[in-house]
């Protein structure tokens, strides 16, 4: 038992470490090389990821496949800089510039997933909240939650405002964004077609995409900053913090780590919820002794689940490398073109539900 829990704890560090070699050097990459060598890393990652995962399919339960990542990004980061050191063959350059065409050219599917995937989350999480609502110890504590969000969102909104509506047209944006949101809450209501829960979870969504828009320019500050610019250490040991600090803030700027932290977490999500969908719509149709598994809605959305599970070190590096290509324009106009795109796709929803829909759109 303990040499089984050593190896699932080396396991995963070293995929913690897996993880962040690939933050750190992709970043160094571009700022120290050329945005070539930062396609071609990001390449070579990738082709490797594809190669580990495809290895974890054909050879499930293997933890060594673990341990053998962790030099190889070190390897392959290596090989770029070699291959840069000199002039580059004309053959290289024409696979990484195609590599960057591809990447930009799917900026409107890394979009369309995480709006699709957000949706499926605050819809999963209004699911949850209503089969709580049934029993009354829950119902006090959801009230309280989803006024909470309501207050967070709309202080997040006003204090997002000023860096979010830095232009006539992108102040224009953000009212017709709280415009579409309030019209589609009312008209949910009114139908009875969504609640509370799952409008709150939109005007956080909507909070936290308008708060991305502005985190790009110089009047947004954080509460991270003034924490570290008051932190109380001690004068011998302040200088290697603000020089870890430093560097870990130049290297993955702040809009690019929140934006992948939540693609990655609402991606995930999503494929763990994937499987849910239409899972009960059989129950009347099939006998309790057919399986889950046995029913194809279920089984197509559970093999789907298990290739976004498997590959998610892929999806991983190509949202991170196109996220790091974005610069701050691009950022915003993305962002407010997610917002829209969430909110048409909930209007859909809404629209097309029939009854009490919000409990069944996930069943």
């Amino acid at each position: 038992m303990t040499i089984t829990a050593l190896l699932y704890v080396s396991s995963h560090f070293a995929q913690l470490s897996t993880a962040v070699q690939i933050l750190v050097f992709l970043p160094l990459t571009l700022a120290t090389l050329s945005q070539r060598a930062f396609l071609l890393l990001s390449l070579l990652l990738s082709i490797h990821s594809l190669i580990h995962g495809t290895c974890i399919l054909l050879l499930p339960g293997s933890r060594s496949l673990s341990f053998l990542q962790v030099p190889m990004h070190s390897f392959l980061l290596l090989v770029c800089f070699n291959i840069f050191s000199s002039p580059v063959n004309s053959w290289v350059l024409s696979v990484v510039d195609w590599w960057g065409w591809l990447l930009g050219f799917s900026g409107p599917l890394f979009v369309l997933l995480e709006g699709v995937s957000s949706l499926l989350v605050i819809q999963k999480a209004s699911q949850i909240g209503k089969e709580l609502v049934s029993r009354e110890s829950y119902q006090l504590a959801l009230l309280v939650a989803t006024a909470a969000t309501y207050v967070a969102s709309f202080w997040w909104i006003v204090a997002s405002y000023s860096a979010a509506a830095s232009s006539p047209l992108a102040s224009t944006l953000v009212g017709a964004a709280l415009c579409a949101w309030l019209f589609l809450s009312c008209i949910g209501f009114s139908l009875r077609r969504t609640d509370v829960i799952e409008s709150s979870g939109m005007a956080l969504f909507v909070a936290y995409n308008l708060w991305m828009c502005g985190l790009g320019s110089d009047d947004a500050k954080t509460t991270f900053d003034a924490a570290f610019a008051y932190a109380p250490l001690l004068p011998n040991i302040l200088p290697h913090f603000e020089a870890l600090f430093n560097f870990i803030r130049h290297t993955l700027p702040k809009p690019v780590s929140f934006a992948l932290v939540y693609r990655l977490a609402v991606l995930h999500l999503a494929s763990r919820i994937l499987p849910q969908i239409g899972a009960d719509s059989f129950d009347d149709d099939y006998g309790v002794d057919v399986t889950w598994e046995d029913r194809p809605a279920s089984a197509l959305t559970s093999a789907l689940s298990r290739l976004l599970l498997t590959y998610r070190q892929s999806i991983f590096i190509t949202v991170y490398s196109h996220l790091l290509l974005l610069d701050a324009s691009s950022q915003v106009w993305s962002r407010f073109f997610l917002i829209f795109l969430t909110l048409f796709l909930w209007g859909i929803e809404i629209v097309v539900t029939e009854d009490d829909g919000i409990g069944k759109r996930l069943d």
